[in-house]
Parts: structure tokens; C-alpha cells; sequence
């Protein structure tokens, strides 16, 4: 299942108000070092990863349906949780939304374009570039987007890196996806389960009342697998800035291949006609 990043930046937005710049694509400004074309090994451990996922049942999910809690944390102290509940239709439309002491946010988002509504000033508005990149940006790093090779679209490559400590007597096999302005993504999957274990890459953010730009790194550690349907996914998703956790995902419940009406995703007329 995809693990949405949209849900983690978006609730950092939300706390400002909208009103926090965003850095668009920063590794164009700092290349990572090229990349061979797929290598046999990098092959077989994401081959190895579609398998224990589910094999063709994982492939052939279509759509999702995820509820449960997001919680922002800082310095080390989980803050108060906002539910949420997530609609995603393969391979580019999801509609998230947040519920937190009775208001309502929706952010939907398809292909290059989204919209939001704000339940707190009744707003509904398209997104903002920055919004937009953001979402894409998800797609880029997600998981899906490596096991189901939809990155061959943009001419990206997959490398292997090697393996990586991962606790007491624990490894991670690492495989590298490199896009052709740069931005690349490494994968970490667990050389013993083959489940995937962590998502890291780095990107440029602006400082706070400033032109500037700091590179940072985000990471992804993904923990307890279930599996429903034939088809496993991580249930906790926590996130780290530059080593320290700002936020986690916790599901509740996830479903597979829920029909979702088009309407779902199409900009509402007024907010009278959200649904």
C-alpha cells in the first residue's frame, strides 16, 4: 500500500496556516552520484519485496482506503492525534481527510493538480505550486512507486547500494532510485523478511523568515506489517527530519479494492456540493 507523505506535510501546513514555504524539487540543485542501469541484484530484492507484499494480489490492488491517526511530535514528545481518513485510486489520485475537535480538511490531489477545503474558514481553493509539488513528490518517493516500476515512466534507474545495519544482529538490503534531474530515494528491505523497512532521501527546505535553504534529510521507518486480503502493508509509519521523529502514521484499518467514484476526486462546484 502507498504510504501517503502527503499526510505528514500536509498536517505540517495546517499548522501555519498555509502559510510556510515549501523548497520544490531540491536535489536538482545537489546531485547524488550517478547510478548504474537496474543491476541483477536490485532486481531480485525488489522482486522478493512484491512477494512477501502479496505477490499478484499486492500488484493488482487498484484502491485504498486507510483510516487512522496522524500525531506531530516535537522534541521527542508526541502532541495531540487528528484522525484521518485517506482515499487512494492507483496510480495517481488521493483525497485525505482530517478531523480534529470537529473540523473538517480535505486535500485531494490528481495527477498535477488538487484542491483543498478548509473547514475552519470555509474555504475551498485550488493548491498552491508548492502543494502541488509536494504531492508529486510523494508519489516519486513512495513504495509503490519502486515495486510497481512506474518510475521507468521518467527514465529513472535502480541500483544496489548494499546492506545497512538495522539493529541487534539485524540487516537491511538498500536499493537506490535515481531520476534524471538528480532527486533520488534510497529503499531499505529487510534481508531476512524482505519486507520494506525504510524510505530516505534529501531535499532542500527554506528557512523560516529567510531566502535561504537548508538540506535536510526525511526518512521513513515503517513498522508492523499486517496483512489483510493476501496483501500486507506497515501499520505504523514514523517520520524523521535530519534523525529526529516529527511525526507518525498509525492505521487503524486499511481496505483493498473499495470501489471510489469518480466524483470522490473532482473539485466540488461550492461547498455546499462537498460531499
Amino acid at each position: 500500500m502507498k504510504i501517503s507523505r502527503k499526510i505528514v506535510q500536509f498536517l505540517l501546513l495546517l499548522a501555519v496556516g498555509f502559510s510556510a514555504p515549501v523548497a520544490l524539487n531540491a536535489q536538482d540543485k545537489k546531485l547524488a552520484p550517478p547510478t548504474a542501469p537496474a543491476s541483477e541484484k536490485s532486481e531480485e530484492i525488489i522482486k522478493r519485496a512484491v512477494e512477501v507484499l502479496g505477490g499478484s494480489a499486492y500488484l493488482n490492488v487498484q484502491s485504498v482506503i486507510g483510516r487512522g491517526f496522524y500525531t506531530p511530535y516535537q522534541d521527542g514528545i508526541s502532541g495531540l492525534p487528528t484522525r484521518f481518513l485517506d482515499y487512494i485510486s492507483y496510480p495517481d489520485k488521493e483525497r485525505t481527510e482530517f478531523f480534529n475537535s470537529g473540523v473538517r480538511v480535505v486535500q485531494t490531489n490528481t495527477g498535477a493538480t488538487g484542491w483543498l477545503y478548509d473547514g475552519a474558514t470555509k474555504s475551498l481553493h485550488d493548491q498552491k505550486p508548492a502543494q502541488i509539488e509536494d504531492f508529486k513528490r510523494g508519489m516519486r518517493t513512495s513504495i509503490e512507486n519502486l515495486l510497481h516500476g512506474w518510475w521507468r515512466r521518467e527514465g529513472a534507474t535502480v541500483s544496489y547500494v548494499g546492506r545497512r545495519e538495522a539493529g541487534l544482529a539485524r540487516r537491511n538490503e538498500t536499493v537506490r532510485l535515481t531520476y534524471p534531474d538528480g532527486f533520488w530515494i534510497e529503499y531499505e528491505f529487510g534481508a531476512k523478511d524482505g519486507l520494506p523497512a525504510k524510505v530516505i532521501y534529501k531535499r532542500d527546505r527554506k528557512l523560516e523568515d529567510s531566502e535561504e535553504t537548508e538540506e535536510i534529510t526525511e526518512e521513513d521507518r515503517l513498522a508492523k506489517p499486517v496483512s489483510i486480503d493476501g496483501v500486507t502493508a506497515a501499520y505504523v509509519v514514523d517520520h524523521f527530519i535530519n534523525g529526529k521523529q516529527t511525526t507518525r502514521i498509525n492505521y487503524e484499518s486499511i481496505e483493498y479494492n473499495r470501489p471510489l467514484v469518480a466524483s470522490l476526486f473532482a473539485k466540488p462546484e461550492s461547498i455546499k456540493a462537498l460531499k
